[in-house]
């Protein structure tokens, strides 16, 4: 009976001692894995964090000479949006810095030739330089304005290699885009060409709601009004955020966008076309539909506000909807 007994016994520890022996195996494993997922968690975080610095150190801060002018090249062409390089050029013009009596920045227009050109509502404008003989600049503005010949293209490529900063405003995007150069980074536009802009380049990051995006020397503007947030933005790179306000308050300009990129939070959802209020189905604009030109397509009725963008939509009508839809 004592023997049988004490193997009863002796079974009954060693069940215990396994129990126990894959309890702390278990515990170990999960401590392990619990270590092991902190760990990889804290290096994606330190990663992240690090990609943001370079991102901000890129964006940051520039250098002003402390006796030179900056010079600013306004690439303009035929059919130039107005506000779209004024705004920008009132900017800098009115920007002053205490301590210099001269202007920071040196002021001029650039095109293919000199030849007078036509901006919109009529204005004409008589470039100071060709691309042929312009000085070299350290901030370009480009804006709206009508498809650029490869030379032009080839001048904002070299220009660029030497600026500080490179900047469109509104469907000026699609100039710099044309270069090359926004490939494979993030840029924004007018929100009325948001679809057309991420069909023609889809390697770069569209980003809807944002009143400009930086990616170190290049940068650009949503619509109209948006050049001046962004050129207000350029200033304070410069020379420093309380020069900026000085320059926003002597102009009597009250947006706040300038220090906010993410600012255009409204104009990230496309607007929505129905029969009571119908819209062009490439620049969301109004349209009246006893006149618009129209397709249809799934079923649905699309109005345009020219021939031109019913042809432009005709030729890829799904592309447009499920771009539009985003």
């Amino acid at each position: 009976m004592i023997v049988v007994i004490a193997a009863i016994t002796l079974r009954s520890q060693r069940r215990v001692m396994n129990r126990t022996f894959h309890l702390t195996t278990a515990v170990v494993f999960i401590h392990r894995a619990v270590r092991i997922i902190v760990l990889a968690t804290l290096a994606i975080l330190l990663v992240g964090l690090l990609a943001a610095t370079v991102a901000r150190a890129e964006c940051g801060p520039l250098k002003a000479p402390e006796k030179e002018q900056i010079p600013v090249a306004f690439l303009i062409s035929d059919g130039a949006q107005v506000i779209d390089f004024c705004g920008p050029w009132e900017v800098f013009q009115d920007t002053v810095i205490p301590s210099r009596t001269d202007m920071p920045f040196r002021l001029y227009t650039v095109a293919e030739t000199t030849k007078p050109i036509r901006t919109t509502g009529g204005m004409q404008v008589v470039p100071d330089y060709s691309i042929a003989d312009a000085p070299a600049a350290k901030v370009i503005v480009i804006p709206a304005q009508s498809d650029p010949s490869p030379a032009v293209l080839d001048w904002i490529k070299m220009s660029s290699k030497t600026t500080d900063v490179t900047m469109s405003v509104c469907t000026g995007a699609f100039v710099l885009a044309k270069t090359g150069l926004l490939s494979g980074k993030s840029a924004t536009t007018y929100h009325g060409a948001f679809s057309r802009f991420a069909m023609t380049f889809p390697d770069i990051h569209l980003k809807r709601g944002a009143r400009f995006v930086e990616n170190g020397n290049l940068a650009t503007a949503g619509g109209l009004s948006s050049g001046i947030d962004l050129a207000l933005r350029v200033v304070e790179r410069y020379y420093g955020r309380e020069v900026a306000q000085k320059t926003a308050y002597n102009m009597e300009y009250q947006g706040q966008g300038w220090m906010n990129a993410e600012s255009n939070e409204l104009y990230a959802k496309a607007l929505v076309s129905t029969r009571e209020h119908p819209l062009c189905a490439i620049c969301s604009m109004d349209v009246d539909p006893k006149i618009a030109p129209k397709s249809t397509f799934n079923g649905a009725t699309y109005y345009f506000c020219s021939t031109d963008e019913k042809k432009m939509f005709d030729a890829a009508p799904d592309k447009f909807v499920s771009h539009s839809a985003q």
